[in-house]
């Protein structure tokens, strides 16, 4: 299987994931009562996001199966991707996912639950990169350091 394919299909899952979670979202809405909002524009927005950040998650993914390693790993990183997307983020992967999918999602359904959810997940994602990269740091020390000072977290 190749690189480009086994990212596609990594990705198809967590773009499930966030129409999943819209999905329940709307199902909160009917159940409170909460009017799902449309429009084309957001419709549009939802789909470009969605579309964006599976293309930016992909980009991701294929520059860590290319150093084999391991997209989801509780375990320090064996080597420190400063490549490709990550050139412009320290964290393209939840950037694409967490934030583009995520949004995108909720927008597509109409769903402001889903759209709550999304933004108050968020702060609670930046504290688990924050160990992550409390972890970077031991594992990569002075390089970490000067990755870090190059290139934010989100954008």
């Amino acid at each position: 299987m190749t690189i480009l394919f086994k990212s596609i299909l990594h990705n198809i899952g967590v773009a499930l994931v966030g129409f999943a979670l819209a999905y329940l979202g709307s199902m909160v809405d009917s159940i409170f009562g909460f009017p799902a909002f449309t429009s084309p524009i957001a419709t549009a927005a939802g789909w470009f996001l969605v579309a964006a950040g599976f293309l930016l998650r992909v980009w991701a993914t294929f520059h860590f199966y290319e150093h084999n390693m391991r997209v989801i790993s509780l375990e320090p990183q064996s080597a420190l991707i400063t490549s490709g997307p990550y050139r412009f983020s320290r964290n393209p992967l939840y950037l694409g996912g967490n934030v583009f999918i995520f949004f995108g999602a909720a927008l597509i359904l109409g769903s402001p639950t889903a759209v709550l959810a999304t933004a108050v997940h968020l702060p609670l994602m930046d504290r688990f990169i924050r160990w992550e990269e409390e972890q970077l740091e031991r594992r990569f020390g002075q390089e970490w350091q000067s990755y870090k000072t190059r290139v934010r977290r989100w954008l």
